[in-house]
């Protein structure tokens, strides 16, 4: 019996491991964790459909130095770590010319146009439904000046038809009570709806998946068995060996790891950002906030309040720096006064990037039996049940819903 091994219990890997069995597959699920416990433990619970902007963008590009001056930034760079970073960014500057960025829009774009449908097939498959938010997200502005300083980020809204709204103060007031009066202008974002509980979702997806018949094997993978040109199994660090006729790597930050393992070697960089979870706020909230000109999101979630953001690359292996966490709790702040951060964990988490923000779901170049599902930075959980639909469509030869060209490993 044919089976595919899936390495990366996230939920981009839990996902797919579902969808695969669902289609009828043999599926194994590994990681060197238990399901959910990378970056889907912290991320912001958001379903961020119009955060597709891609970040090589000349907007950004001019505000870098700055950041990077500022020890409270909203990127920051370990000096160790800049000369391993320097070829990544090089291809990040190559990423920011006008004409490559329009593509680089419409590949978000068609992805973000499917994400409502496919993530609503999965929560109703599941039984799941009830984690989806019926809210939005606010979108803050603490004048003028701010507002227009997105104006690229409205206008490719408006240019690929994601919904929002500008709204006056007194419609924000009533939307959510706790917001400082001082917030200049707002725009409600009604499609980018919240989980629940982001971890909660891939345990679930996890549980459901083992009742269902599916396997899940706790441990690293150390290497790969070839022959004939294709991987025929996986290595462990703890010398086990897991038979596979097809894999997909989807270990998020830590497939750059892998690819290299089979020749293959892609440019995959950590962003790591950070999250404060609050469960005794003093304040509650419907709908999440983001504050782009601050870098931060305040997210209604798992019991509390969550508030995080920010970009810091310093690799795989540094120990965190947990001011970050706090500057962005002081800048939440700013918006809500009354947050009282007691009850609060401190977390950081590595998102899986590239320096042309689009996800890499397809098939390896390299190998003919392999697929990676990686690189989808800050929106994992948004692309989550697209990008399980995809590949599950490419491993079982029906023609995917859209062209999938800008999203294949030629591109690096």
């Amino acid at each position: 019996m044919s089976t595919i091994a899936v390495v990366g219990a996230g939920v981009i890997g839990t996902t797919i491991a579902h969808e695969l069995h669902r289609r009828g597959e043999t599926v194994v699920l590994v990681d060197r964790d238990q399901p959910g416990k990378g970056a889907s433990f912290g991320n912001m619970a958001s379903i961020a459909v119009t955060e597709f902007l891609p970040a090589s963008r000349p907007g950004v590009w001019a505000q870098m130095p700055k950041w990077l001056l500022d020890p409270e930034g909203p990127v920051s760079v370990r000096p160790f770590y800049m000369p391993r970073l320097l070829p990544w960014f090089l291809r990040f500057l190559a990423a920011s010319r006008p004409s490559k960025l329009r593509k680089l829009e419409a590949a978000g774009a068609a992805l973000c146009h499917r994400v409502h449908e496919d993530l609503g097939a999965l929560l109703k498959q599941t039984g799941l439904a009830h984690m989806l938010s019926n809210e939005g997200c606010l979108c803050l502005y603490g004048d003028e000046a701010e507002f227009k300083a997105d104006r690229d980020h409205i206008e490719m809204l408006e240019r690929f038809g994601f919904r929002h709204e500008v709204l006056d103060r007194d419609a924000v007031r009533a939307l959510e009570p706790a917001l400082s009066t001082r917030i200049g202008k707002v725009v409600l974002l009604p499609d980018n709806r919240s989980i629940s509980d982001p971890h909660g979702l891939v345990t679930a997806l996890a549980e459901r998946f083992r009742a269902a018949g599916g396997t899940i094997v706790q441990a690293e993978v150390a290497g790969f068995e070839e022959g004939e040109g294709g991987v025929t199994a996986l290595r462990t660090e703890d010398g086990r060996r897991i038979a596979a006729d097809r894999v997909v790597l989807a270990a998020g930050a830590y497939t750059g790891r892998l690819s290299r393992l089979i020749g293959e070697p892609i440019p995959l960089e950590t962003e790591r950002g950070y999250h404060t979870q609050i469960m005794a706020p003093g304040i509650s909230m419907r709908h999440s906030i983001i504050w782009p000109a601050r870098a931060f999101m305040v997210t209604p979630t798992a019991g509390g309040i969550r508030v995080g953001g920010t970009v810091e690359m310093a690799g795989l292996a540094a120990a965190p720096d947990f001011r970050r966490a706090r500057v962005l709790v002081k800048r939440a702040r700013d918006a809500l006064p009354d947050l009282k951060p007691e009850q609060a964990t401190e977390w950081m988490g590595h998102r899986p990037a590239f320096p042309d923000t689009i996800p890499l779901i397809g098939p390896s170049a390299r190998r003919r039996n392999v697929w990676y599902a990686t690189g989808h930075g800050h929106l994992g959980l948004t692309y989550a049940a697209t990008t399980a639909r995809l590949i599950g469509d490419l491993m079982t030869g029906v023609t995917p819903p859209i062209d999938m060209s800008p999203y294949g490993i030629g591109r690096f």
